[in-house]
């Protein structure tokens, strides 16, 4: 397909099917390609790269959509749509750095304008590809963040990294720059987007974007004092702890001192009732989350160094991992989970007696990995790299069962039989397949139980579904809980408790909760 004029390019572009992602997505891949080896005139190649801007984002928005935030690792059709997207991204990106080759370098302005266009398109892409990693919790592949440097450096070079260009993608019809659009994608990265999910990612993009003007680039003076993060154009990653023997002419200080004042003031102001709408913080958000998202990008803008509240150390062995409130059920308890036959009703204190003396009153049965896996429970092997007080960071490197962030999870340490309830902080996965996963794991030893709601009708009984309780634990100021499947916490809720008995309970306070599960205090009644 050849593409001589603008006229031809229209057409095809306006005959672009955006209900079928699919199809618009092989559509716009081979109206590109065709671009790339027919090239048109130059002029002409840089307009119907700009028409298709609007076109190109809601189409691989719909696809991002069929892999982000989803467990890993991805299945076949969602490692498909990542890589497409990906693709795609990185092809819009050579088509403008081919366009670029087609023109005649000049000192005028007009030149200089087209030069500083082509390269905030070629840094937009770029990120939107670093994006699409961060969406799919996926490693970002090797050379991008070299790619998205370098166009930021030869916008230097050329003095054109604050030149204003339009941007049809903004909904006030701002213009931007190319230093703008650098920033808002080192930005996101620094706020940690792995332990966030698909609609937080997007916000604190979209914040990013808004406000990349306020923060500065500048480079390294040696008479200042050392900065905390520094982005080095010659190395392949974000902000990183500036080395000893670093090259400082490579080097550039992010200064966030006005994004910082901005972020307090919205702050300040959310905390005097002021919507997130008024704010033009969005309509897609609370001020609660606004709030939240709001304190945490204050602490990850801030660039500073925080101290973790638990050190690391470094660790070995190999640790035991299982998913599914069946499978969990059955690693705390030793044995199948039945709805209980009769359920005595036990007062207060025998419960305390029961529960403070139950495993001299039920010791249970040694646990079997084997007959763990004949009924059915998979148990992954995963690899410590490292290890705190309250978690671990993991390592898998074969196949295994899907996770996700916020899941719950038991665990066994290394040379251990007893399982401890963790949850998913953070998974990504790698280049090569493998996952890595940062957990944390609930304080207590965790007790397998059977727990109902209680229907607001009587004569309404609601079978018993698998729970578990924790213990409270005074010295790190922890309360007793329970551990419920996702959506039964209702504030004053009772529920119905099975532990040699049944015995009720009102739901407190959710003081946690995962992918599919609620963590509550309660009161026993």
């Amino acid at each position: 397909m050849r593409i001589p004029d603008l006229d031809t390019g229209y057409r095809i572009l306006s005959r672009l099917p955006l209900a079928n992602s699919e199809q618009a997505e092989r559509d716009i891949g081979q109206f590109l390609e065709s671009l790339l080896h027919a090239p048109p005139t130059a002029e002409v190649y840089l307009q119907l790269l700009e028409q298709t801007r609007i076109s190109l984002c809601f189409i691989e928005d719909a696809l991002a959509r069929r892999f982000a935030d989803r467990a890993l690792p991805l299945g076949e059709a969602e490692e498909k749509a990542f890589h497409q997207v990906v693709a795609t991204w990185r092809k819009v990106t050579h088509s403008y750095a081919h366009c670029a080759q087609l023109f005649t370098p000049d000192d005028s302005e007009a030149y200089q304008a087209k030069l500083a266009l082509i390269l905030h398109r070629c840094i937009y892409y770029t990120g939107m590809a670093i994006i699409e990693h961060h969406r799919a919790r996926r490693q970002v592949a090797a050379g991008l963040w070299l790619d998205l440097h370098g166009y930021y450096a030869s916008a230097e070079e050329w003095n054109v990294a604050s030149l204003p260009v339009p941007d049809a993608l903004d909904p006030l019809g701002r213009s931007t720059h190319c230093t703008a659009a650098y920033v808002s994608v080192l930005l996101l990265d620094v706020a940690h987007p792995q332990v966030l999910s698909f609609a937080e990612v997007n916000l604190i993009r979209r914040w990013a974007n808004n406000w990349s003007a306020l923060a500065e680039l500048h480079p390294i003076d040696s008479r200042q004092p050392p900065m905390h993060f520094v982005v080095d154009l010659m190395q392949d990653c974000s902000l990183q702890v500036p080395s000893e023997d670093g090259r400082l002419e490579n080097a550039r200080r992010l200064d966030t001192s006005r994004l910082i004042v901005q972020i307090n003031e919205l702050r300040s102001q959310l905390r005097k009732g002021i919507t997130p709408v008024q704010l033009a913080l969005g309509d897609d958000c609370t001020a609660v989350e606004c709030h939240r998202l709001l304190k945490r990008l204050s602490r990850f803008w801030l660039l500073m160094q925080v101290p973790r509240k638990y050190r690391r150390q470094k660790a070995s062995g190999a640790t035991k991992v299982c998913t599914g409130f069946a499978g969990i059920h059955y690693c705390l308890s030793g044995k199948g989970f039945a709805q209980p036959e009769s359920a005595s009703v036990y007062s207060r204190k025998e419960f305390e007696a029961l529960f403070a003396f139950r495993h001299q009153l039920d010791p249970g049965q040694q646990f079997s990995a084997n007959h763990h896996a004949q009924i059915g429970f998979a148990i992954d092997r995963w690899d410590v790299l490292d290890q705190c007080a309250n978690g671990y960071r993991l390592l898998r490197s074969s196949a295994g069962r899907r996770i996700e962030a916020g899941q719950l999870l038991a665990v066994s340490p290394p040379e251990s039989n007893m399982y401890l309830l963790a949850h998913v902080v953070w998974v990504m996965q790698e280049e090569e397949g493998g996952l890595t996963a940062g957990i944390a794991t609930m304080p207590g030893k965790p007790e397998a139980i059977a727990a109902r709601l209680l229907p607001h009708v009587s004569g309404q009984e609601n079978p018993y579904s698998r729970a578990f309780v924790l213990p409270s634990v005074p010295t790190v100021g922890v309360d007793r809980t329970l551990i419920l499947p996702k959506g039964w916490y209702s504030p004053e809720r009772l529920v119905e408790v099975y532990v040699n008995g049944s015995w009720r309970v009102k739901m407190l306070r959710l003081v946690g909760d995962g992918a599919d599960f609620d963590r509550v205090t309660f009161l026993i009644v």
